[in-house]
């Protein structure tokens, strides 16, 4: 299927944000028109971001000064993907989260149990106030016996003055200390698309997901079983800006 059908046959557009839709707080060419095309053909949006160093409400925020008003329900981050995994697979276990104030905010609003003594799961999310003290804390516990839980695989962030270490890069570090492997939730594994696909009602063959990664933003593809689709389902739409998707949807 070439890109223009794709685009055409899409009712979801499942779109990324940090080196796709924004870099920093500035802005992609080509991003705020796509989202007007989206709507002029009668299409939706909605935001996913891997990164869980924020919460939904400080997206919000943050795009809204970008003059990209959004509501709630048209954002998901991985760190709203853990706290729904953990609900269902570990209902009322104490959590000791590796993460940043935001992240904890949004665990302690949605009902989690956090906690800095020895705990039942440790979650590692994209903590960009990561100190010494919450490693140790987190390889100790796992070595103890607490499930080894990650909220996304990046290695790396993309800024304007580069990459950064991202939650994979962490997660790699506690790995090569404890010898234990995390179950990652968000983009590309399933537990992200079952999410997308109960608050959207969308059907999984109408949905397309704009992105720049290989290795979450089209992983799914490449296996059979457990990411979003098998193959011959709907394929992704990857550039790394969405200049060239909007030029596609404005194709007759």
């Amino acid at each position: 299927m070439d890109r223009k059908k794709l685009l055409e046959e899409t009712e979801l557009f499942v779109l990324d944000m940090d080196g796709t839709f924004y870099l920093d707080t500035q802005i992609l060419d080509g991003s705020l028109e796509f989202l007007r095309q989206v709507e002029r053909l009668g299409k939706r949006y909605v935001f996913f971001t891997n990164n869980s160093s924020k919460s939904p409400r400080t997206y919000i925020d943050k795009l809204a000064k970008m003059d990209c008003h959004i509501r709630r329900d048209q954002i998901i981050t991985s760190g709203d993907v853990m706290i729904e995994y953990l609900k269902m697979y570990y209902p009322g276990k104490r959590v000791y989260l590796v993460g940043t104030p935001d992240l904890e905010e949004n665990f302690r609003e949605n009902g989690i149990l956090l906690t800095k003594n020895m705990p039942d799961v440790v979650v590692i999310g994209f903590d960009m106030t990561l100190t010494y003290e919450k490693l140790e804390r987190a390889c100790t516990y796992i070595r103890s016996g607490a499930v080894f839980l990650a909220t996304h695989l990046d290695i790396n962030c993309p800024t304007r003055a580069g990459f950064i270490p991202d939650c994979g890069a962490m997660c790699a570090a506690i790995s090569l200390s404890t010898g234990k492997q995390p179950k990652y939730v968000g983009k590309p594994f399933k537990e992200t698309v079952d999410m997308v696909l109960t608050l959207t009602g969308s059907e999984r063959e109408k949905i397309s997901f704009v992105g720049d990664r290989l290795y979450t933003d089209v992983a799914w593809q490449m296996e059979p079983t457990g990411f979003w689709c098998s193959p011959g389902r709907r394929r992704p739409v990857i550039w790394r800006t969405l200049t060239r998707c909007r030029m596609l949807c404005l194709q007759d």
